[in-house]
């Protein structure tokens, strides 16, 4: 395995304590604190890092990762109370717990959940895992592998397209380990994906959709109005430049050109370690947001693109100067476009939100949604029909979903 190296000002943009480490103070059921003995343990409370998503009947569904588990829970109040925790068996091998790795839930017709995540080990080789539901959640089924024949996958994702598939993708490094066999070089991983057609069945057998992708960043994954997946992600570019870029998948299911974002310049060869975040309108707009770290560009950043990522607007730069900047999300719903991020004053984190009603033209100032004088999990934007909320967890605060409102 090669060598992560971090820049001075990727620290620099990175939160001022590691969550990690600490034990969580907070527990989303009975709001209480908990003794770092009960931290150990697989409750909220000891989370750092947890993912929301609303069901088709909007009750809301949290997942966690703590005391080595993944957890899974409900709750019916915006979040104030949660359902007695689902946890899923325990993996051989350490959750991945890297800045960009967390478990991920997603939902589909006919009460059909899928819920993934990764173990890793001292190497940084991913082994991901996908856990189903056909009962809107009350039972899951033994998480399987989600596909063989790789020795590391790492920060999949599931998601359900309009027509009720299973479209997953992640990091793959099957085809770097093939070419160290034949002693030949190869850059960075590959883009894998998988479809299931097959209602509560495996996933089909991999395929790649890209060689040479950046290894330790996490993609993001939005469809299209008519369904088809579109996969953004840290690409290598001849000459080992690591810009973002995306793949828009065809009707057959079949990924399409490569379509870069920007030209950042980020020639590099080490672990950025903040993947971008990928939103579609639906006027089909494509709203991207990604940290850069190039010799262009450096800082956080958001573009459009209106004809189907093939062209992107000249990027956007994201939050104040003097602050450190980072975990960009961008979700569209409702007829507005929600950014939000991190903003480190060197005291506390804020969560900045900026919105726009013309497709991304134009943006609101910023204003801060929330705070937090210790660590934090990185800020989400979760949707139910029109409402959109700020899904965040602190130490100090624990778990909240916050309503936000779109200002002119």
């Amino acid at each position: 395995m090669r060598t992560y190296i971090m820049s001075v000002a990727l620290l620099l943009l990175a939160a001022p304590v590691t969550l990690s480490n600490l034990a969580r103070a907070h527990d989303g059921a009975s709001h209480h604190h908990e003794t770092a003995a009960a931290c150990q343990s697989s409750a909220l409370a000891c989370a750092s890092v947890a993912t929301a998503a609303f069901a088709p009947d909007g009750k809301l569904w949290l997942t966690w990762s703590a005391g080595g588990r993944i957890s899974v829970a409900s709750s019916t109040d915006l979040g104030k109370t949660f359902s007695t925790p689902i946890t899923l068996l325990a993996t051989k091998l350490p959750l991945d717990d890297g800045p960009d790795a967390r478990p991920k839930i997603a939902f589909g017709p006919n009460d059909r959940v899928a819920l993934s995540y990764a173990a890793r080990d001292e190497k940084y080789n991913g082994h991901a895992f996908l856990a189903r539901s056909s009962d809107g959640g009350k039972t899951f089924s033994e998480p399987q592998p989600i596909t063989t024949g790789s020795p590391s996958q790492r920060f999949e994702t599931a998601a359900f397209d309009p027509n009720g598939r299973v479209f997953a993708a992640w990091i793959d490094k099957r085809n770097i380990a093939a070419a160290k066999k034949a002693g030949k070089k190869y850059a960075g991983a590959a883009l894998a994906y998988a479809w299931d057609d097959k209602p509560g069945g495996s996933l089909d057998a991999a395929a790649i959709a890209r060689d040479n992708s950046c290894e330790c960043c996490r993609i993001a994954v939005a469809f299209t109005g008519s369904g088809k997946p579109v996969v953004m992600f840290r690409n290598i570019f001849d000459g080992g430049i690591r810009d973002h870029a995306t793949i828009t998948f065809s009707d057959t299911g079949k990924p399409g050109p490569l379509y870069r974002v920007s030209d950042d310049d980020a020639k590099i060869d080490a672990c950025p370690h903040q993947g971008p975040s990928l939103a579609i309108g639906s006027d089909g707009t494509y709203h991207a947001t990604w940290f850069a770290l190039g010799r262009k560009l450096k800082g956080v950043y958001y573009a459009h693109s209106e004809d189907g990522g093939k062209t992107f607007s000249e990027p956007m730069r994201i939050g104040d100067a003097n602050a450190q900047i980072s975990r960009p999300y961008v979700l569209a719903a409702g007829g507005a476009v929600y950014l939000a991020y991190k903003s480190f004053d060197g005291e506390k984190t804020s969560i900045e939100l900026m919105t726009s009603h013309d497709a991304g033209r134009t943006w609101s100032k910023p204003r801060t949604v929330a705070a937090t004088a210790n660590a934090s999990d990185h800020p989400l934007l979760v949707a139910h029909q029109t409402a959109v909320y700020l899904s965040w967890l602190t130490l100090k605060e624990g778990y909240r979903l916050i309503p936000l409102e779109p200002q002119s």
